[in-house]
């Protein structure tokens, strides 16, 4: 019967002192079910997409990760891709754990208007003092913003976006790892947080601008001058489908995987499985990919863990 199906044989997994992650995500690609099976084939289909020397690769990822520890996780990774494009919120967080005094574990069920008469914004369950966001994202960037727009009057975001990651001191930051590995990060909606914001105030009524077309001349010739493309997607949302969209352009992505938590019966792009993708052009027919549902705060270090170590 398992020879009529081209089954591989489930196989029962063992827990043992000094089991790494990595050997956790290979049983969970032998025992055969449910999430823990295509963990394990997102894991082996990144080790296969970042071993792929034709391969230009992309990571995106939503803005409310940055907020957690996964941050770190995500700064350690960057190198191993090519672009990363995220959301404006991910500039916000990164930037603000750099500069500020830290965020803080919470939890769901908190009071949220005592919260609000205390100053802190909660997100999830972590916490955010108000002052160690906006605040601090204000004092840090109009130094900053006031010296790059000395140099000149026009600047494409991901430029923008590039001069504070080498100004930021912190190995822990998104943006400073990008920056000192020269991988471009984009933001199609730069105006959605406070990172665009301080832009806008700083620039509106003078002759300073923000060129977003230079971004996606910057994409497009991304994508054009690759052979393949490959991309590890997070949450979905504009940084989805900014990949999977550009990606089109040159007949779809040859690898992909996707974690999310979104429910498909809405129709909503968060929700849509990678197989909705090929119907469009956006994921090749025969691509290697896999979609994964669950709390990337908890599937994306043990996926890594089993591609990476």
């Amino acid at each position: 019967m398992a020879e009529a199906f081209n089954g591989d044989l489930v196989k029962d997994m063992k827990l043992s002192k000094g089991l790494t992650a990595a050997d956790l995500v290979a049983q969970m690609g032998d025992a055969g079910g449910f999430t823990a099976k295509h963990l394990a084939d997102g894991a082996r289909i990144v080790k296969e997409m970042l071993s792929d020397s034709e391969s230009t690769n992309f990571l995106s990822f939503p803005a409310c990760i940055v907020s957690t520890g996964m941050r770190g996780i995500l700064a350690e990774i960057i190198p191993q891709f090519d672009a990363v494009i995220t959301t404006t919120g991910t500039l916000d967080h990164d930037l603000a754990r750099a500069w500020g005094q830290g965020y803080f574990s919470g939890s769901f069920e908190m009071d949220d208007a005592e919260l609000h008469r205390k100053g802190v914004y909660r997100l999830g369950n972590i916490l955010i003092p108000a002052d160690n966001y906006g605040g601090v994202l204000e004092r840090g960037m109009m130094p900053i913003l006031k010296e790059l727009y000395a140099e000149k009057q026009s600047w494409g975001g991901r430029e923008l976006i590039h001069e504070f990651g080498l100004r930021v001191k912190d190995e822990g930051s998104i943006l400073h790892q990008a920056a000192k590995h020269n991988v471009p990060v984009f933001t199609p909606g730069f105006f959605d947080g406070a990172f665009g914001a301080n832009v806008f105030t700083f620039a509106n009524g003078t002759k300073n601008t923000i060129d977003l077309i230079k971004d996606e001349v910057e994409l497009s010739n991304l994508v054009f001058d690759s052979k393949k493309s490959g991309a590890l997607m997070v949450g979905g949302g504009i940084s989805k489908h900014h990949v999977i969209w550009w990606n089109q352009y040159k007949g779809g992505l040859d690898y992909a995987v996707y974690v999310t938590t979104a429910s498909q019966y809405d129709g909503s792009l968060s929700g849509a499985r990678l197989t909705e993708a090929v119907s469009w052009g956006k994921v090749k027919e025969k691509a290697h990919y896999v979609t994964v549902d669950g709390d990337a705060t908890v599937l994306l270090p043990l996926m890594l863990a089993g591609a990476l170590y």
